[in-house]
């Protein structure tokens, strides 16, 4: 399929039935980086809205609702524009935080942990949210960041179609390749609406994903890490 000069390829019914059946209801993730075709960014944001608009409405229309309804005539626009500039704006790299390292000028060498930063993001198997808490830490190596960006790292890492394990190892090799170190941690807990407004419907479970490299994968650094998190 070919649209507005860019080329993707289609998956017939049958070939997305013998995906699904392959994947079943695993939640894998099969690569550090977020699975995009090579022409990604060829369409503008604008163009992107047009198509999704036009796409979403379709969907609509095959669900027989009304769009001529004042409540829903709208929609199809504003998810695309939500899609494209908010919730999946983190696909972009143009969209990635740019991070400015300061001296460490107090020489503090100890774990620093940001813990309890809020983020949404959306499974990559059935497009729902995945609502949780990110906590990171890591150890200066004579350069300091800003707290603010350890929050936008994690939102722009949220902002796509994700596997939470994907997410959490991104965050983290992201975090190694900013601040300079090894020395970083990442753990993750979130609740799947996948799992609770459909299949088995469990409201209360949730998923609990780690990072640990350089100095946290010494137990007792780690056990540090995990104890400022229960304060």
């Amino acid at each position: 399929m070919k649209q507005n000069g860019v080329s993707s390829k289609t998956l017939s019914a049958k070939e997305l039935t013998l995906h699904h059946d392959t994947i079943g209801e695993n939640h894998i993730g099969f690569s550090l980086e977020t699975p995009l075709r090579a022409d990604a960014f060829e369409l503008s944001d604008a163009a992107k809205i047009e198509q999704i608009a036009y796409h979403f409405q379709q969907i609509m229309q095959t669900l027989g609702l009304d769009l001529t309804d004042d409540s829903l005539k709208g929609t199809p626009r504003r998810v695309a524009k939500m899609y494209v500039k908010e919730i999946f704006s983190g696909l972009d790299p143009k969209n990635k935080p740019s991070i400015t390292l300061f001296e460490n000028k107090y020489q503090y060498n100890q774990i620093l942990v940001e813990k309890d930063i809020t983020f949404y993001a959306h499974c990559e198997h059935h497009f729902v949210p995945i609502v949780g808490r990110a906590h990171v830490a890591y150890i200066a190596q004579g350069k300091v960041v800003g707290l603010s960006k350890l929050n936008r790292v994690v939102q722009h890492y949220a902002r796509r179609p994700q596997v939470q394990e994907r997410m959490t190892m991104q965050i983290g090799q992201a975090l190694k390749e900013m601040l300079g170190t090894e020395d970083v941690a990442v753990l993750i807990d979130a609740h799947h609406m996948c799992v609770s407004s459909r299949g088995v419907q469990d409201v209360n479970s949730k998923t609990v994903t780690a990072s640990y490299s350089g100095a946290f994968q010494n137990q007792s650094t780690k056990d540090e890490f995990l104890k400022y998190l229960k304060l």
